[in-house]
């Protein structure tokens, strides 16, 4: 049997048939889900603030600075995807231009 480029490969695992198809992955780097992560992290901290008190006399006040963490990893995240974001488009372009 001959394959086209336009078929997808079949895989057979025990008694199991899978397809897979023969696609290129995205090109993704990171920074809108780390974006909204610590956009989600901003929003529970904020969302705590007001309760902090009753959340340090239940004993859950480790909540909060949770929250807090979150939002300074995040950060840290962000600045790191962001360099490879510029990393990656910096060796495309040099090697579109060798090309």
């Amino acid at each position: 049997m001959e394959l086209r480029d336009d078929e997808p490969l079949v895989r057979e695992i025990g008694n199991r048939t899978y397809l897979v198809a023969n696609v290129e992955p995205l090109d993704v780097d990171g920074v809108r889900t780390v974006q909204i992560g610590v956009a989600l992290w901003v929003v529970a901290f904020v969302a705590l603030l007001p309760f902090y008190g009753r959340l340090r006399d239940a004993g859950h006040g480790w909540m909060l600075w949770t929250c807090a963490a979150g939002c300074g990893l995040g950060l840290l995240g962000l600045e790191y995807c962001r360099r490879r974001r510029r990393a990656r488009a910096a060796l495309r372009e040099m090697a579109e231009s060798a090309a």
